[in-house]
């Protein structure tokens, strides 16, 4: 497994910044920033899942061009 690439660090980040929001926004009754918590958090997810989808797809290309110097 390789080292994490931007959008998989961001998509972290966006993630506990969405969890934090959310969190407090239910501790104060706020629904608007609960909702926008929910919102960052879910966007997290995705911008996760596409780094970890690119770095998986230059991992597969990196194989292949290993494979075909042999």
């Amino acid at each position: 497994m390789g080292l994490p690439n931007k959008d998989e660090i961001e998509g972290k980040w966006d993630q506990a910044k969405g969890k934090t929001k959310e969190t407090i926004g239910r501790a104060i009754d706020d629904e608007e920033l609960e909702a926008e918590g929910r919102a960052d958090h879910a966007g997290g997810k995705v911008e996760e899942g596409f780094g970890k989808a690119r770095r998986k797809v230059g991992e597969a290309i990196e194989d292949v061009g290993d494979a075909i110097g042999r």
